[in-house]
């Protein structure tokens, strides 16, 4: 359905502004405002209100603006449209006659001129507010580091106040130290100085009496000191401040000379990412992927990066994703492209894939949510696992992606397993094998977490896949073994006992690219 008010955020209904309602693009392409985007922020994670995608995030900021939207925006607020009026077109305007043919092409000059001039003030007006809308950004920026700097100095201050306290209980102590040993000392005068029983008594008495407090003061300072929420915050926040400002010296002290801006054709935006040192659009490479410098990780952080791959059936894009360190290649879908995304080849993101591409993940989830990752180890050159990566990764059309899991077997016994992966019916009828000979030297095993081919290969279901949830007993062993599960094994032992198997749903999946 076509959306008849573009001007206004489809969640809260209200036009969106230059502040807190601006618009921001989501990975899957939809765009709401950041206000509501930051509501809708849960446990790092929000789903789109649209199509119930999920992404990571933790703050709207981490999306970009629409500035296309925008641009629409303020487009549409200098027209008036009244429902149910026509407006009239305006009457050309005709040189006038009796103007010689000389003068009517000077005429037209002109106003080819300004024309052109008119063009060109749109763009860069264009550019100035794309330009506007990323001085916005930075603004905010700033306000939320000097709200993360003030909460760094309220900190210090909290810190200050509890070792001055601790200061004053030392002070005391120590005094009440000095005193008690001045005592002891003149008590051991006093006995060198005794001369009767009388004062020989009187004299021990009063060293007990020292001697007690002293005791008694010994023992305070040993649970008294140190205090253990004193000494463990103040080390704490010495450690954060010391590395915010060294790495606020480093950045510092490694600014560059200004950029020379001789091109005057480059347009404003080209010319900040040019100073900023961000990546221009569409210009990213596997290579920027291998040394992950911090622009590209944070443009993989906010979901703006995606292999795309164009054949004779359209245009498909897979996003790649950023995790424990690791990359992550997801399906290649037919999806929007979303706004300011870049783009790799995804022949140039495939080729890092063979021969070394040995990890693959299944996403399970059920009662509507994401319960967990699979990650599966799978037996490099064989087969079987090359058809698998081509499934995680769609590269054929075809994806597990969206696939049930189809029964479990033995349940509680031995030999339990599940069985999935049927990308063509989703009932256990299909999943034709995707490559011409999947004939090749299997191992066996008869450990629990075995990913492994139940059909013979190249069977009619031979793509479908098996994953096994307990040990087998004895000699006992699976055949046309091709994979182990390494991390989510409780994933999948949680889905089989399930109420129904039916309703666990592959919910995403893909490769770790071994860049």
């Amino acid at each position: 359905m076509m959306d008849n008010k573009p001007e206004e955020c489809s969640v809260c209904f209200n036009d969106y502004d230059d502040n807190q309602l601006r618009p921001r693009t989501l990975p899957c392409g939809h765009t709401f405002c950041s206000q509501c985007i930051d509501h809708a922020i849960k446990n790092g994670q929000v789903t789109c209100p649209s199509c119930r995608a999920e992404h990571a995030a933790t703050a709207a900021t981490l999306f970009p603006i629409n500035y296309g939207m925008e641009a629409l925006i303020r487009k549409l607020k200098g027209i008036e449209v009244v429902p149910g009026v026509t407006v009239p077109a305006k009457p050309i305007k005709t040189p006038a006659r009796g103007i010689s043919k000389k003068l009517r092409s000077l005429v037209q000059e002109q106003k080819s001129i300004i024309s052109s001039l008119i063009t060109s003030c749109e763009e860069v007006l264009s550019q100035l507010g794309e330009y506007r809308g990323q001085l916005g950004d930075w603004k905010t920026h700033h306000l939320q580091l000097q709200d993360r700097l003030y909460a760094l100095v309220e900190q210090n201050k909290s810190a200050m106040k509890l070792l001055e306290l601790e200061d004053t209980s030392v002070v005391d102590m120590t005094t009440q130290g000095e005193e008690g040993k001045t005592q002891l000392q003149a008590m051991l005068g006093s006995l060198d100085t005794v001369n009767t029983p009388q004062e020989v008594g009187t004299t021990i008495d009063t060293a007990d009496e020292c001697s007690i407090k002293i005791e008694d003061w010994l023992q305070k300072c040993q649970k008294l000191f140190p205090d253990v929420k004193t000494v463990h915050t103040s080390v704490k926040v010495q450690e954060t401040i010391r590395e915010a400002l060294e790495m606020m010296t480093t950045e510092t002290g490694a600014t560059a000379d200004p950029v020379h801006q001789g091109d005057s054709a480059s347009s404003i935006m080209n010319k900040v990412q040019e100073i900023t040192g961000q990546i221009p659009q569409k210009q990213l490479t596997v290579e920027d992927l291998r040394r992950m410098r911090e622009p590209v990780k944070r443009l993989v952080e906010a979901g703006r990066v995606l292999a795309v791959q164009e054949d004779q059936d359209g245009r498909r894009s897979a996003r790649i994703t950023l995790q424990d360190g690791q990359l992550y290649l997801h399906p290649l879908l037919r999806q929007p492209t979303p706004a300011h995304a870049h783009t790799l080849q995804g022949s140039e993101v495939v080729g890092v894939l063979e021969p070394s591409c040995t990890l693959a993940f299944l996403d399970l989830g059920w009662a509507g949510s994401t319960r967990g990752r699979v990650t599966i180890q799978l037996t490099p050159d064989t087969p079987l696992a090359r058809q698998f990566v081509l499934l995680c990764t769609g590269q054929r059309g075809h994806t597990y992606r969206n696939t049930k899991l189809l029964e479990v077997l033995h349940k509680g016994q031995p030999r339990e397993y599940v069985v999935g992966g049927d990308y063509e019916s989703n009932d256990g009828e299909g999943g034709a094998p995707l490559l011409p000979d999947l004939q090749g030297q299997y191992r066996r095993s008869g450990q629990a977490g075995t990913v492994l081919c139940f059909d013979e290969p190249g069977g009619p279901t031979s793509a479908q896949f098996t994953i096994t949830t307990r040990d087998r007993q004895g000699s006992d062993q699976w055949f046309y073994v091709f994979g182990d599960v390494v991390s989510g094994l409780d994933v999948v032992r949680a889905a089989v006992n399930h109420s129904n198997i039916k309703e666990v749903t592959v919910v995403d999946c893909g490769v770790v690219l071994p860049l």
